[in-house]
């Protein structure tokens, strides 16, 4: 083991547990405060793969890609809002899992008729298509250091939205007590319906970063969901700065497990998240019942 190859691995599990935070912030918020648990969260992150995918094969550039991700994020989610999912909170949560994994096979349907089936590759951007000497004999892509640090950029801000302002307070009482903040006279499906588009709008954003890293391929969101779902449970549901820890942990273990322990790297994660499971039942940062 050199300390080339292990600082790469580090550096790539910061990177993946960064996109991984962006994908579960949202899931986080809307299963804590909502109690609603959307399985079609995943198909959100393909949608921005593709964003990305069909904005360069158009356009030649990643770069308009990624306001047109946010946007049709925001856009996505609160359609999505608005006409399923608001109808559902008070349902069991079969009904809501059902409605979701059924929107799982919609998208799916909806990305093989309008683009296909076959795997794609996302350019790099020319400016960003290039190694950053990190040591005499260690060089990183400077497109990974370019996606670290915007996801720790998106990352403050968002802890500094939730944390630090008026919405945030607002949104972090709606996850405390929901029927306190409708005594106060405040509209909490305007608060429901911010949440979703900002939670859609962060996972579609992750999939168009993560398009050239990872390539374009169906059902490609299937397996950040399953981990960003671990997220929430190691982190603790509702929990922002949960979620960012453990998804910095999980990207870390993940990364260093297939690097080192490759022959039981794919229980790493679930192995961890059953032992913060069994120490502490409500994650790392989640609030006891």
């Amino acid at each position: 083991m050199d300390f080339a190859s292990l600082f790469t691995q580090v550096l790539n599990g910061v990177q993946l547990g960064l996109l991984l935070f962006l994908i579960a912030s949202g899931l986080t918020l809307i299963f804590g405060i909502m109690n609603f648990i959307n399985l079609a969260h995943g198909s959100l992150f393909m949608v921005g793969a593709y964003t990305a995918y069909v904005c360069t094969s158009a356009f030649g550039s990643l770069w308009f890609a990624l306001p047109v991700a946010i946007a049709a994020g925001i856009l996505l989610g609160a359609l999505l809002e608005r006409s399923l999912f608001r109808f559902f909170y008070t349902r069991e949560h079969l009904y809501q899992v059902l409605l979701t994994y059924a929107l799982v096979l919609l998208f799916e349907e909806a990305r093989a008729f309008l683009v296909d089936n076959d795997f794609h590759a996302v350019p790099v951007p020319a400016v960003l298509d290039f190694s950053v000497p990190v040591t005499t004999q260690f060089s990183y892509s400077a497109y990974r250091l370019f996606v670290l640090a915007l996801c720790l950029v998106l990352a403050g801000l968002f802890f500094l939205v939730i944390e630090r302002t008026r919405f945030g307070a607002v949104v972090r009482a709606a996850a405390f007590d929901r029927d306190m903040v409708e005594a106060l006279g405040l509209d909490v499906k305007r608060i429901f319906l911010a949440v979703f588009a900002i939670g859609t709008a962060m996972a579609v954003l992750a999939g168009a970063l993560a398009a050239p890293l990872y390539s374009v391929y169906p059902g490609m969101g299937d397996s950040f969901l399953i981990v960003s779902f671990v997220v929430v449970v190691i982190g603790g549901v509702g929990s922002v700065a949960g979620a960012f820890w453990a998804a910095l942990l999980i990207g870390l273990v993940d990364q260093l497990g297939k690097a080192y322990l490759s022959g039981v790297a794919g229980m790493l994660v679930y192995l961890m998240m059953a032992a913060v499971l069994l120490w502490r039942p409500t994650g790392l940062f989640g609030r006891a019942a």
